[in-house]
């Protein structure tokens, strides 16, 4: 086992990737910026490709990133890997400041299935994008992270609900408004209708009158810890699911590097949270559209495109539910997968989890003959789990897929809690499946 500080030495990218991706606008910014000091080339969506042998990168409306390898022989394989961006918390509302006697609150809603509970007392910040006017009818869009505590949500004291810890049910629209500011003793703004924008403006410097919309997430500011004596755990903000973006990134830099054959894609998608059923998630037409462009960029038929996809392989992933041993009968009776078990294989005959036999035995098999730790994860028959991209992406692009993870505790709380040594193994997957066989 390690300690504490070599945990953090091995991870140090890692965790950084995490600190710094603190909205879906800033994990794309994060993995864009890494994909280009890695010499991927942009594209845009909005202009005709031409395309020969090398690595190319797209961020699609700024919190949906697309990047891809071309081999020296494209047909020879066709492979895909997908994660997502979003994460659960709370949005920023319009015209969001509310003063109740001096006290400034920001009317938010949620985002997700989150666990309400472990929001409350935690210290909060702003992430996201701020739009203002530009030239003519033309505007800007400005990434703003204020990264420092600027808000929270306290409890209400145990005197005042006695039966909070019997049953804690919350009204997300009275009790779960973070404080920002106390009016009064600090800067003095006119009024509450464009405070929030004054202190936006301050944050990219600009006149409040300029600001035309927002987009901003509250995140925890809490910062990655080593848990255990061995420092065996890995307790975080956010790695529902930037575990699997970070691995994903690694894949596919592995398939430059290793100058893979074939063509070799990750993408990853925002609104899994949410549903996936917008212009830049799993449900959009993003991901068959994209790969029939690659193709016909390269100058392939539209019948070799359906060909290689109808051959191809897809691994989704995304976090899975770890057996947790205070309530052991929440799993399976015979499928219940450990922190620092290694990969997650998820499986349900409902298909809420892509996969079927022969998608299973592949990534077994890549798992055996690579020595990449692996367990499955079923859903107990009497409690439906949660779902994935997977399936829907399967879906559209019709090709097969096989859903996977690493496995957590408190997944969709505030900070959740991995194995050390999974994210280890994730890697190795993806970046064997993307860039070595």
């Amino acid at each position: 086992m390690c300690e504490q500080n070599e945990v953090t030495a091995m991870y140090a990218d890692f965790f950084e990737y995490i600190e710094s991706s603190t909205s879906p606008y800033h994990t794309v910014e994060e993995s864009y910026r890494r994909l280009e000091e890695q010499g991927f080339t942009a594209l845009s969506m909005d202009e005709e490709w031409d395309l020969t042998a090398g690595d190319y990168v797209i961020d699609v409306y700024g919190t949906t990133l697309v990047a891809f390898h071309i081999g020296e022989n494209p047909r020879e394989t066709l492979r895909i890997a997908s994660a997502h961006t979003d994460f659960p918390g709370f949005r920023v509302k319009p015209n969001a400041m509310i003063t109740d006697k001096g006290y400034g609150k920001l009317n938010v809603e949620s985002y997700g299935g989150l666990i309400q509970y472990t929001w409350f007392d935690r210290p909060l910040s702003l992430a996201g994008v701020v739009v203002t006017k530009g030239a003519g009818l033309d505007i800007e869009t400005h990434y703003v992270d204020i990264a420092k505590p600027v808000a929270t949500i306290p409890s209400l004291a145990i005197h005042m609900n006695r039966t909070v810890n019997e049953k804690a049910t919350f009204n997300k629209q009275k009790e779960m408004l973070p404080l920002i500011l106390m009016r009064g003793l600090g800067t003095e703004y006119e009024d509450d209708k464009t405070l929030l924008k004054a202190l936006l403006a301050e944050e990219i410097g600009c006149e409040p009158t300029d600001i035309l919309s927002y987009e901003l997430t509250v995140y925890n500011t809490d910062t990655v810890e080593t848990v255990g004596f061995d420092a065996e755990y890995i307790s975080a903000p956010r790695l529902d699911n930037l575990t699997s973006c970070y691995a994903c990134l690694q894949g596919i830099i592995s398939a430059k590097e290793q100058n893979a054959t074939g063509i070799r894609m990750a993408f990853l998608f925002d609104h899994e949270e949410v549903g996936s059923r917008t212009k830049q998630g799993g449900a959009s037409l993003l991901l068959p559209n994209v790969v029939r462009r690659v193709y016909r960029a390269l100058g392939l038929s539209e019948e070799a495109c359906e060909a290689d996809i109808a051959k191809g392989f897809m691994i989704s992933s995304d976090v899975a539910h770890g057996y947790h041993p205070n309530y052991g009968e929440k799993n399976d009776i015979t499928n219940y997968p450990t922190l620092n078990g290694g990969v997650v294989l998820k499986i349900a005959s409902s298909q809420s989890y892509a996969g079927d036999a022969v998608a299973q035995a592949i990534v077994t098999d890549l798992c055996e003959t690579h020595n990449i730790k692996h367990q499955i994860y079923v859903n107990r028959s009497d409690i439906p789990g949660g779902s994935t991209v997977g399936s829907i992406s399967s879906a559209q692009l019709v090709m097969r897929t096989m859903d996977v993870g690493l496995p957590l505790l408190a997944m969709h709380s505030a900070r959740e809690l991995m194995g050390t040594y999974d994210q280890i193994e994730l890697h190795r997957l993806l970046t064997v499946f993307l860039g070595e066989v």
